[in-house]
């Protein structure tokens, strides 16, 4: 039986609502993440799970909290499992880096696996951080299965990934705040690998506010 990973991004901040680039800032949950995170917890009660790693960034450790209460687990911290490192522009909005860094901006439009923020990570650096984790998740938990909760740029190299699709392009798959993923890992040696089985499930986010989206595809010309 291969492992299974059940991927989750944290829930709803204030700099979520507000469209701004986190990255490693240490960002908290707002009200309606703290929420998310509850109702998330009582999905997961539902699931026979024997570890849970998170992410070390308070938004990340906060949306675990109320699932490893309810699967009566410990939170294992890892930085490896952080969001992408945006360097300087880190804590801005798309409209104030267009003001105060256009040719990074510029750059940043043709979204390239090479480009990275001045300071900051590429995709293609990102990605081998990424895939280096799950990888190593999957071989330390063999035929087990391990909830993991991260961001969005860590489930967007996953469904990249998993869909045999380039590093280079904007985002291409929904990834809600404290939506429930699960996917098959059949070899952890090959980190490519996977099987999606669950994406973007938020049935146990109904009625809910709706979320804040940024499509990055949106500032394509």
């Amino acid at each position: 039986m291969p492992t299974e990973l059940i991927l989750i991004r944290h829930g709803e901040t204030d700099w979520n609502r507000e469209l701004r680039f986190q990255g490693h800032i240490d960002v908290p949950l707002n009200d309606t993440g703290h929420e998310q995170a509850r109702r998330l917890g009582l999905r997961l009660a539902r699931e026979s799970v024997h570890h849970l790693v998170s992410s070390d960034l308070l938004r990340a450790q906060q949306t675990a909290t109320p699932s490893a209460r309810q699967l009566g687990l410990e939170i294992v911290g890892s930085v490896a499992l952080r969001e992408q490192n945006f360097g300087i522009v880190e804590g801005m909005r798309a409209d104030e880096i267009q003001r105060l860094h256009p040719r990074a901006w510029e750059e940043w439009l043709k979204f390239s696996e090479d480009h990275r923020m001045p300071e900051g990570e590429s995709p293609r650096e990102f990605h081998a951080r990424v895939m280096g984790a799950l990888a190593g998740i999957a071989a330390a938990h063999p035929q087990q299965t391990v909830m993991v909760v991260t961001h969005g740029g860590v489930l967007d190299m996953v469904w990249r990934t998993a869909n045999g699709l380039g590093l280079n392009g904007p985002r291409q798959s929904a990834i809600p705040n404290a939506g429930f993923n699960r996917i098959r890992i059949a070899d952890a040696t090959r980190p490519t690998g996977m099987e999606i089985l669950d994406w973007a499930d938020t049935a146990h986010l109904d009625g809910m506010p709706a979320q804040p989206s940024y499509d990055q595809r949106r500032h394509l010309r």
